[in-house]
């Protein structure tokens, strides 16, 4: 069937600032990391995608790394682009990644010049566009020169491959350093994409979060729902064919009694204010001005649904962040 996007699709749709810049993304993003590779329903999947878009999702998160294999994600979006989203490329910001491995080849990792610009013409003929919204330069590679894995983030721009740069994963120093390399090359860093949630607050003790207002990027986070942690599918055990059976990025270990002690005091709290834990979870790391958007995926358009309806909720009050803050210690 011949696709057409909802012409109600930004009308309850909430969208906030990249730090200084004057790109708008929406609060929660599409991810593509996980479960849209090869191993996964093609139909399901894009159905997935475009309901996403009707809710007024426009941010679809992907990387060169993302299958399984590697790049079917992009490979997977590139489709439903040609199929159904092209009429719509101009209301999208399409992202991609490169620098972790993909390959045995050292040009198929790191930061060099070589890795990241070829990955990149590799991404635009997987997606089938000519230019990306932001390139990412996916992890820190401490073994290039910072300046010249910026030196390629900038060149992408100059060769009209990328509208914008971001980084992710890179320590609070290094990711310091970037920006003021950036910005003296005229490319402002517009993102940083570091891991946030309810059971990984790195970026407040790290300096992070000070360090995106100081700096003037936006904080584009993922993990917001900790691998499915923060979604309450895990207070009673492991459920048959839940993630935590065999997901690389989930241990059943993590599944233990001081596990289900703090979700289960946050899910009370999420409970008394008529919501979901997860939904809880999506309002708790975009309370923080610093944060441009958390990325979420979804197996479903139900799953999307909920947790979209995450941002109809009242703004969490100084008392219940309290009480959160009790739950986890």
């Amino acid at each position: 069937m011949t696709y057409h996007a909802a012409d109600d699709r930004y009308a309850k749709a909430q969208f906030r600032r990249a730090g200084t810049s004057g790109l708008d993304f929406p609060a929660l993003s599409f991810g593509l990391w996980q479960k849209f590779g090869t191993d996964h329903p093609y139909e399901k999947n894009r159905a997935t995608v475009l309901r996403a878009f009707d809710l007024g999702i426009t941010h679809f998160d992907n990387a060169d790394r993302y299958g399984p294999p590697h790049r079917a994600a992009q490979q997977f979006f590139g489709r439903v682009l040609r199929q159904d989203l092209a009429p719509y490329r101009d209301e999208l910001i399409l992202t991609t990644k490169a620098g972790n491995p993909i390959g045995a080849s050292p040009y198929l990792k790191g930061g060099s010049r070589k890795s990241l610009l070829g990955s990149l013409d590799h991404s635009l003929r997987d997606l089938g566009t000519d230019y990306v919204d932001i390139f990412y330069s996916h992890s820190p590679d401490p073994t290039t020169p910072l300046e010249e894995t910026v030196g390629a983030l900038v060149s992408a721009v100059q060769q009209g491959k990328t509208l914008y740069v971001g980084i992710s994963n890179y320590p609070t120093d290094r990711a310091h350093e970037a920006a003021q390399l950036l910005r003296r090359a005229g490319v402002p860093l517009l993102v940083h994409q570091p891991r946030y949630s309810l059971f990984d607050r790195r970026p407040e003790e790290n300096g992070l979060l000070d360090l995106a207002a100081a700096d003037g990027f936006g904080l584009v986070v993922y993990s917001p729902l900790a691998q499915g942690l923060l979604t309450g599918k895990y207070l009673d055990g492991i459920p048959a064919g839940a993630r935590a059976e065999n997901s690389a990025f989930l241990s059943p270990d993590a599944i233990d009694d001081d596990y289900r002690r703090r979700a289960s005091a946050l899910n009370k709290i999420a409970e008394a204010r008529g919501q979901s834990l997860a939904q809880l979870a999506l309002q708790w790391v975009l309370r923080r001005p610093e944060v441009t958007s958390a990325i979420v995926g979804a197996s479903s358009a139900e799953q999307l649904e909920h947790n979209v309806q995450a941002l109809s909720f009242a703004p969490l009050t100084a008392e219940e962040l309290a009480l959160i803050d009790e739950a986890l210690t």
